[in-house]
């Protein structure tokens, strides 16, 4: 039988793994200053993507920074409030960030899947999961009851993955 606090960090370890493949993402050629989709020359990216990939940037480090005080002994729970209402917050952007002529069909280099333009809906489905997912850890974090927000920090991989799987190119197809 394994010693409490080793059950403790195997019971850890699906809820950090989910978060983990939440985090990430790679940034896209920049886009040129002072330009947006109508006026962007060819093969650049407009600002938006540019935009887009720096909240999901954020939102991973936040992620890291939550699974990091989670590893930890005595978390920081402020921390982890302050990091799920940053990626509340952030959450809450994502629908804006995909509008139309801004796909891999349009000849931009993003990981966004054609399933965005095509099943908006179900998209902002899913952006929501993640901002009510995300605003309960914001809730539950200040209470210290380090299971129940590792419990809720599942939840909000989770929603993560969620749209990951349905709507983000997959890591290996790079």
């Amino acid at each position: 039988m394994l010693p409490f606090t080793a059950r403790r960090l195997v019971a850890l370890a699906a809820p950090l793994a989910l978060l983990a493949a939440c985090s990430g993402g790679d940034a896209g050629e920049p886009a040129a200053e002072g330009t947006d989709a109508a006026t962007t020359a060819a093969g650049e990216a407009p600002p938006i993507i540019k935009e887009r990939e720096e909240n999901f940037e954020a939102i991973g480090k936040a992620f890291k920074a939550i699974r990091g005080q989670l590893d930890a002994d005595a978390p920081d729970f402020a921390l982890i409030a302050a990091s799920a209402t940053d990626i509340n917050t952030r959450a809450q952007a994502i629908p804006n960030h995909f509008p139309a002529g801004t796909s891999t069909a349009d000849g931009f280099k993003t990981e966004a899947l054609p399933a965005i333009w095509e099943k908006p809906e179900e998209f902002k489905a899913a952006a929501q999961k993640l901002v009510d997912e995300s605003g309960k850890l914001a809730s539950l974090a200040p209470g210290g009851d380090k299971a129940a927000v590792a419990a809720q920090a599942m939840a909000m991989g989770g929603a993560c993955k969620g749209c990951h799987d349905k709507f983000r190119q997959d890591d290996e197809k790079k």
